[in-house]
């Protein structure tokens, strides 16, 4: 997918932010949408079929939070949040809520662009429905469920490979701690994170070449983890 092709969604009521990101992203030859309020951006993503969206939380009528559950209704668009709200509460409950990705204000159009190639790249990805995972030596293919280190099959317990699953399904996005204790242990285990780190570290210990120093697995601090899928 060129950068002609792929519409983006800007949803923020800041005038001088939604003008910034127009001289920063239209060079690029994105199509470029703008909404300044959430019923705006819930009316452009359905009519205008965006394929990702920048959304501020702070808008003047509906919540961002709100605005990411009532497209998660219906859509599996990309969504990037871009709000001052830097607590990790916050961060948690967007990404939990359905959001792929969340840059904090004040930011870097770099990193923003960055943060944009990768929920596209892991969107086509989704579409084309490709089992097998690569980036760097590692190899994941989610058919045979096998884990290919440099060449060398991984041997991984059942919990090492869910967690791994799920961060494949999901690469280049942020998974809370709940997403993952919910998804592998059960709701019963919601809060015991303890358990999801012992078994990253062990997971660590067999696909990275210096666990002390994670290439694949990166820990997003008081949130969770993503699995980079390009490093």
């Amino acid at each position: 997918m060129s950068s002609q092709q792929i519409r983006v969604l800007i949803v923020d009521d800041e005038p001088q932010i939604r003008r910034f990101l127009r001289a920063s992203l239209g060079p690029q030859q994105y199509h470029l949408i703008e909404a300044a309020t959430g019923a705006e951006a819930l009316r452009l993503a359905a009519s205008d079929h965006p394929n990702i969206i920048i959304l501020d939380l702070g808008l003047p009528d509906i919540d961002g939070i709100e605005i990411i559950s009532r497209i998660r209704e219906w859509s599996h668009v990309p969504i990037i949040v871009l709000s001052v709200r830097g607590r990790e509460v916050d961060k948690v409950e967007a990404l939990d809520r359905g959001a792929d990705d969340y840059v904090t204000k004040p930011f870097s159009i770099g990193e923003l662009l960055a943060r944009m190639r990768t929920a596209l790249r892991h969107q086509l990805q989704v579409e084309v429905d490709d089992p097998v995972f690569r980036t760097g030596g590692l190899v994941v293919d989610l058919a045979r469920r096998s884990v290919m280190v440099d060449g060398t099959e991984a041997k991984l317990t059942p919990k090492e490979y869910e967690i791994l699953r799920n961060l494949v399904i999901h690469a280049g996005k942020v998974l809370t701690h709940q997403h993952l204790l919910r998804e592998v242990w059960g709701p019963t285990y919601m809060g015991q994170n303890h358990y999801l780190r012992v078994f990253v570290g062990t997971l660590r210990g067999k696909i990275e070449p210096d666990p002390a120093k994670p290439r694949y697995i990166i820990t997003e601090p008081g949130v969770g983890y993503r699995l980079r899928d390009s490093p």
